[in-house]
């Protein structure tokens, strides 16, 4: 019993004395470095003890005359260390071995990079500021953000960089922290520093945690003057000081001490804590046992450089146990002073080999043993790669936080039912919010300078989503509401019901009054491009949110505070890799599009890539027609052709089947009894939809109704509308009314075909029509409509798109010579859709390419999207399978399949069995596959100037560029 107790004793023993032993400087190999650390510090003379103190500051954007200054202080003073500020990477790299070369021992190179390089430098990478990530509930990402900023540090040829801020920001007038630190939690701050920490020394880039003791409570600069905290120990010990407790026994290699007045640490109140021995030996040191490098805050800030002259200043700097001076204002000077405070005995040797001794174990475990020199090469392409662009989107998505979601506001569901508006407040851009919501349904933007004509403006939506958008160029720009803004938001709210979504600091909310009438309270933190679109997808439930509060708000909502959305499963946005495929090779599709205008195949088009529910591709190329006029956009309609078949018709029938109101064996002769006494009599639903009933493909049906001369004939035709003739055809063309069911009766009297093959044939989608119309007392239009598309968010996609759309949204088809004689332009291409007066079940359609995805991504997803269940998973497993493939019938029921045969080059044959989706005449294919969870739509008007122009069909572009997609999945 008694040896148990001395052994757990000696163990105990020993840990203690480990701890206080603690030397984060030190190398893992550690004898290699000291002898590396002593051959350096046994040679040197003084003047180059001495110099190993400074940290100069250098710029990569001035000229050559700062340079040779830079470049006299290291010949002249060797100095041993340099912090970079304002430039650019190519520049600092360029200069950075400019002088590591004229130094004779390896220069520490230091920067100011807490949210990235971008904090000083042009063209690098900007991640979001602590207040941002303090909102994260995942301390491992934080990890992965020190992780990416080191390895950044390294590439550049940095070795420490000032980071993270570790001061709890308890004040929120706080005029120079505020959003730099992680919160007012100080656990908070402190598991977010030591992950943070961990990530970036992992890199060997050293750390800085700063500002020593705590500037989080403070109401001043230190850049402008001598910020005061007035505070007992106790209080200062339990906050402010908290973080660093963990952090020193968490191996943090360094501390930056603030220019700070706090009597309870320092008595003499005019001295900066940053030149007090009392602060930085007896406490930092002494007590808390910290053994990494010491460093002031910069000495040409207000805060220290009011105290004394220069020289002084860094002498007394020094004296009070800092390792390294940052940013001198007059090196020269400070040399002499310290060189005489030696000569005079106030200073020892030994005191200025203590921190030498320390710099030079820095710089070997940073690595400027073996290599202090910057390779020029590639250097903005891995300082901008995809990897940040994925820790990018993590971080922010990880963050946003909602704060409040009465009545399950959030995440709009029941789109059908909504009608949204958008309103902006801010003195900052927020089209990148507006123009992703608009990816999920029609959302108006509505504004006035005047709030009557607003309100009045408001009154036909039920939902009004309000934008607050902050500058997001540095974390110190303002984020207050204006006394306005407040009022109009307050009235806004009270009418209506209301999402406000914050793009500015959390400490905005401090002044609104109440949240009493806002439904939904979204923080986004910051006004980034990034951060509006990603919680423009969480407010339509494409993304969960996840944040929570890094500050309180009043006693309304506590730190910590922070709703968990849930996900409607509605597409999001993002980039490839995020899914596991390549952007590098998904550029093939970006050149394939060039050929096609070049070899002028189409005019235009779009052409759209989604997999596991996230659209990563979607770019629109080209010209509306062959002039220059009209760019195709993302948002502008194309007659999808057949696309219709299994976009419009079958999703009606897929319905009906369901309810049991149709069955697969159901026959036609069942369906319309006019085809009773036909030969189509006995045809199943199955079969015509799986095109194996012996259909004739088409029927020319406009030739018969032409005259002599090949036009429109005026026993079927008239200019204008009335009741004997109201099927528009075309402008001012207008086909007699009693044709739609002449139609019917050309079809039930055309022959079959002899025997029983695969026909792909348009012709049952005319008889499913006239079933599902005479059914429902209503046209396609309105089904679909009311059916599928409001719900769905697909505002885009319609039949007769001319009545809802101007014509330039609408991408014209064919110069037609044969029936209209004119430009197709809103009206459909196919003949025999235009017949019915452009609602046909087997064409008719227009839609964008972000509509159609959503479709077939409710297809994939086995009939549920966007919070609703369209149809049962069994439903859709029954029309996704082919009846027929003992006869070589590829086709499913409605959806296309892939071959089975392999000339027939339905896909590029790189897509699996469970795979489908259809083409379309004028130049459309759409096809999502279960297994790789791709959607692919692709969408022109090949048929432009004319049907005869067939370079995208004999070249099997479609498909070509589906065998790109399939090439670029990397997992």
């Amino acid at each position: 019993m008694y040896k148990r107790i001395l052994f757990t004793f000696l163990i105990l023993s020993n840990f203690l004395l480990q701890a206080q032993e603690l030397d984060p400087l030190k190398a893992k190999d550690e004898f290699a470095q000291k002898k590396w650390v002593d051959s350096l510090l046994n040679t040197m003379t003084i003047d180059e003890k001495i110099g190993q103190l400074f940290m100069v500051q250098a710029y990569s954007n001035s000229d050559e005359k700062h340079s040779e200054v830079i470049d006299s202080l290291i010949e002249k003073y060797n100095i041993g260390c340099l912090i970079f500020m304002q430039g650019t990477p190519e520049k600092q790299a360029v200069l950075t071995n400019r002088y590591q070369l004229k130094s004779k021992i390896p220069l520490l190179i230091g920067f100011d990079g807490e949210w990235g390089l971008d904090m000083r430098l042009k063209n690098t990478y900007r991640f979001p500021w602590n207040m941002t990530l303090g909102a994260i509930r995942n301390d491992q990402l934080i990890e992965d953000f020190g992780v990416q900023l080191g390895k950044h540090c390294k590439r550049l040829g940095i070795h420490i960089n000032f980071a993270p801020v570790v001061d709890v920001n308890t004040n929120p007038e706080n005029p120079i922290i505020g959003n730099r630190s992680f919160g007012e939690s100080r656990e908070n701050v402190t598991e977010k520093s030591i992950a943070f920490i961990k990530g970036m020394q992992s890199q060997h880039v050293l750390s800085s945690a700063k500002h020593f003791p705590g500037h989080g409570d403070t109401s001043s600069d230190s850049h402008k003057t001598l910020p005061v905290l007035d505070f007992d120990f106790n209080r200062l010990d339990s906050i402010e000081i908290y973080p660093y407790k963990s952090l020193i026994n968490n191996n943090l290699t360094s501390v930056m001490v603030a220019h700070l007045s706090v009597s309870a640490l320092e008595p003499n109140i005019q001295l900066p804590t940053s030149l007090s021995y009392n602060v930085i030996t007896n406490l930092l040191k002494n007590k808390l046992k910290f053994n990494g490098l010491i460093l002031t805050d910069a000495l040409n800030m207000k805060g220290a450089s009011n105290y004394a002259e220069p020289g002084e200043v860094d002498l007394a700097a020094f004296l009070a146990g800092n390792d390294i001076l940052l940013i001198p204002e007059n090196v020269p000077a400070a040399v002499l002073k310290i060189k005489n405070a030696l000569e005079n005995k106030i200073i020892t040797e030994e005191r200025l080999n203590y921190s030498v001794e320390k710099i030079l174990k820095a710089k070997y475990w940073a690595g400027l043993n073996t290599s202090k020199f910057v390779d020029l090469n590639n250097l903005q392409n891995d300082l901008n790669s995809i990897n940040d662009d994925l820790l990018h989107r993590k971080l922010v998505e990880n963050s946003i936080s909602l704060l409040k979601n009465d009545g399950v506001i959030f995440p709009i569901q029941n789109l059908d039912k909504k009608n949204i508006a958008y309103v902006k407040f801010g003195d900052d851009d927020g089209s990148a919010f507006v123009n992703m919501l608009k990816n999920y349904t029609n959302v108006d933007v509505v504004s006035s300078e005047n709030l009557d004509d607003l309100i009045t403006q408001l009154e036909p939506y039920n939902l009004v989503i309000i934008g607050y958008h902050k500058s997001n160029v540095n974390p110190w720009k303002g984020y207050k509401f204006l006394n306005k803004e407040l009022v109009w938001i307050e009235e806004i709210a009270r009418l209506k019901k209301v999402i406000v979504d914050v793009f500015a600091s959390p400490y905005s909310l401090l002044d609104v009054d109440t949240f009493e009438n806002m439904e939904g309270l979204l923080i986004s933190y910051q006004n980034s491009i990034l951060s509006q679109e990603i919680s423009s997808q969480m407010i339509f439930g494409a993304i969960e949110t996840k944040g929570k509060l890094p500050v309180s708000i009043h006693n309304v909502f506590s730190e910590g505070h922070g709703l968990i959305s849930t996900s409607l499963k509605r597409l999001a946005y993002t980039i490839p890799e995020e899914v596991g495929m390549s952007s590098e090779k998904l550029k093939k599709i970006d050149s394939m599009a060039a050929i096609v205008l070049k070899e002028k195949m189409a005019p235009g088009m779009q052409i759209l890539v989604a997999r596991r529910g996230k659209v990563i591709y979607n770019k629109s190329f080209g010209n509306q027609t062959d002039s220059d006029s009209l760019k195709v956009e993302n948002n502008n309609l194309y007659d999808v052709a057949s696309l219709t078949k299994i976009l419009a018709s079958l999703p009606l029938i897929m319905e009906l089947e369901e309810k049991g109101t149709i069955k697969l064996e159901t026959t036609l002769g069942t369906l319309l009894p006019k085809l009773k006494k036909t030969n189509k009599n006995k045809i199943m639903v199955k079969e015509v939809l799986s095109h194996y009933g012996r259909l004739q493909a088409w029927v020319p049906f406009y030739v018969k109704t032409l005259d002599s001369t090949k036009h429109p004939a005026t026993e079927y035709y008239r200019k204008e509308y009335s009741k004997k003739f109201n099927l528009k055809v075309y402008d001012s063309l207008y086909l007699r009314t009693d044709y739609k069911d002449s139609i019917i009766d050309i079809i039930a009297k055309t022959d079959l075909l002899d025997t029983p093959q695969y026909k792909y044939s348009d012709l049952s989608y005319f008889l499913f029509k006239e079933y599902i119309e005479k059914l429902y007392k209503k046209d396609l239009n309105e089904l679909t409509q009311a059916h599928f598309y409001k719900a769905l968010g697909a505002n885009r996609t319609t039949y007769l798109p001319i009545e809802k759309f101007n014509l330039n949204e609408i991408v014209p088809t064919e110069k037609d010579n044969y029936y209209r004689y004119n430009l197709v332009h809103g009206y459909v291409h196919d003949m025999g859709a235009a017949m019915q007066g452009g609602i046909g079940g087997h064409a008719g359609l227009f839609s964008n390419a972000n509509d159609i995805a959503k479709i077939m991504q409710m297809y994939l997803q086995k009939g549920y999207y966007g919070g609703k269940r369209y149809f049962k998973t069994e439903t859709i497993d029954t029309f996704n399978y082919r009846y027929y493939a003992d006869q070589k019938v590829r086709k499913g029921l409605g959806f296309d399949k892939p071959q089975i045969v392999e000339a027939e080059k339905a896909t590029c044959g790189c897509v699996s069995d469970k795979s489908f989706g259809h083409s379309g005449f004028t130049g459309t294919y759409t096809w999502a596959d279960p297994e790789s969870e791709i959607v692919y739509v692709f969408l022109s008007n090949r048929v432009f100037p004319t049907a005869e122009n067939r370079g995208l069909v004999r070249e099997n572009i479609r498909t070509i560029i589906q065998q790109y997609i399939q090439d670029a999945i990397i997992y």
